[in-house]
């Protein structure tokens, strides 16, 4: 029996104990009709799909993002690797864990990275787009640093959102060089610094920190529009020309490129168009990383279900 064994090196046939984060349960209903517990646990080295069968609680769906304390061995099924569990409980007051071995967390600099993003907010010429960025950035700044960027899907840490963010901004910037004539780099800039600030309302986290649901205004509304509303709000409040808000506020409704992906409206003008696929370029990146981490050097992943396909892990 190992104990508190990274994800990232278990192996079939290991027999392990100790302290996880609960990423995802559900119980389910086997073909012979007994329950069980699908569930996904993590530490910060990765996460692992778990079951439990014959299953009668006490962990569930309400234990979300938070620490329990499990036993098991590794096996595997389709040619993935799953923990069976024999026994899980919630973690109690008296346990003793090392939250900063459990939670993963955005592989930068916080606060390098956040002073960083507001160097670039005061880079911006256009006084407008540097005013209605300042003023949303004090609405949501302290929750903005640590949030993760996603649920699930990327960026899914600790300061991920910050680290999304930044990254793109970077992009941004860069492409604005490139394309000089027809993008105008201060509606870009400001535009991606702000694309997915409105995650702040969108998201309920655990007190790990961890995004465990979305929020009522955030199944009604969406981080799009909630977005773009704090953008005209701002903007109304600062006295800016509607043109720069009403382009700002287009900036968010269309970053996800299409109405089947979730975008509001589509891209109609360069800035948007360009952030769109910022945004794209930036989650598949991460999407790939995290994959690969999990892969062997030659070998194909299984489907991943955000990019629709295996990838390869080549030399």
């Amino acid at each position: 029996m190992e104990y508190n064994k990274w994800v990232a090196d278990l192996e079939v046939g290991d027999e392990i104990e100790g302290f996880y984060i609960l990423k995802s349960a559900q119980v389910k209903t086997s073909n012979n009709g007994k329950p069980f517990l699908a569930a996904a646990v993590a530490d910060r080295s990765g996460t692992i799909d778990a079951k439990f069968w014959d299953y009668g609680g006490p962990v569930g769906v309400q234990e979300e993002g938070t620490v329990i304390k499990l036993r098991g061995a590794v096996s595997e099924y389709r040619g993935t690797l799953q923990l069976i569990l024999s026994r899980l409980r919630p973690a109690q007051e008296d346990d003793r864990y090392d939250l900063g071995e459990l939670v993963p967390v955005a592989p930068i600099d916080t606060d390098a990275g956040w002073r960083e993003l507001l160097d670039m907010v005061e880079g911006l010429g256009d006084g407008d787009y540097r005013a209605v960025c300042r003023k949303v950035l004090e609405r949501y700044g302290d929750r903005f640093r640590t949030i993760p960027g996603g649920k699930s899907m990327h960026h899914s840490f600790l300061n991920g959102l910050l680290m999304h963010t930044l990254y793109m901004a970077r992009i941004a910037d860069h492409l604005a060089g490139v394309y000089p004539e027809v993008v105008n780099r201060d509606l870009l800039v400001a535009g991606t610094i702000l694309h997915d600030v409105a995650k702040c309302d969108e998201f309920v986290t655990s007190p790990l920190g961890l995004v465990t649901e979305y929020s009522v205004k955030g199944e009604l509304l969406g981080h799009l529009v909630m977005g773009a509303q704090a953008v005209a709000e701002a903007g109304k409040e600062l006295g800016i020309p509607e043109e720069k808000s009403v382009l700002l506020q287009h900036m968010l409704l269309s970053h996800h490129g299409d109405p089947a992906f979730g975008a509001a409206v589509r891209p109609v003008c360069a800035e948007s168009e360009l952030l769109s696929m910022i945004d794209l370029i930036d989650s598949r990146m991460e999407i790939y990383k995290e994959t690969m981490e999990e892969l062997e050097v030659g070998s194909f992943s299984k489907r991943v279900f955000a990019l629709d396909k295996k990838i390869y892990r080549h030399q």
